[in-house]
């Protein structure tokens, strides 16, 4: 009898389930969600903003680069 109420339990949950996905509750770009973890206070959340500031960098000096490489 207890075998039949949880195959019951489960069947039950199982039709309650939507096949829509849910929205997103926010419609930040991924940089502006790693900044907002960055300015908080959580553990290793300077990390994040560390490597953004290295990413940062390097997208400017390659952008120099090129910009320099096409000059004559």
């Amino acid at each position: 009898m207890q075998k039949l109420m949880i195959l019951a339990g489960m069947l039950a949950l199982a039709a309650c389930q939507s096949d829509e996905a849910p929205e997103s509750r926010t419609d930040l770009t991924k940089r502006q969600a790693d900044s907002a973890i960055g300015a908080s206070g959580l553990p290793g959340a300077q990390g994040i903003t560390r490597a953004m500031n290295a990413a940062d960098s390097a997208a400017a000096r390659n952008a120099r680069l090129d910009s320099a490489a096409s000059e004559p």
